[in-house]
């Protein structure tokens, strides 16, 4: 399995085959993913590539970071994993401090 990067600041112009062409001249590419609204299908501006290994992955953000594509300057960096937390599971019951829900001032 390769090593998964993030990309920001991509144009919104810019198409996953667009970050094919630029990524594959670092290094062996696994997939790459720019990340759209859910509803909207809008992009975001940021996205994810995976790279076939590591030290394919260290080269595209020693080489791409701060480079200029489709006039916005990209920022590459190790893509840091989903924790449960990050994905919006808190535990507890359902409220945010792990305690039962008081109505307060009202008797």
């Amino acid at each position: 399995m390769g090593k998964k990067i993030f990309v920001a600041n991509i144009s919104f112009k810019a198409t996953e085959d667009d970050l094919k062409e630029i990524f594959s001249k670092v290094g062996e590419i696994e997939s790459v993913n720019i990340v759209a609204d859910k509803n909207t299908g809008q992009r975001k501006g940021f996205g994810f590539i995976e790279m076939a290994t590591e030290e394919d992955a260290q080269k595209a953000i020693e080489t791409l970071n701060g480079t200029t594509f489709m006039e916005r300057t990209l920022s590459v960096a190790e893509a840091k994993p989903q924790s449960r937390e990050r994905l919006g599971f808190k535990g507890g019951r359902g409220d945010f401090s792990g305690k039962r829900w008081e109505k307060r001032g009202r008797r």
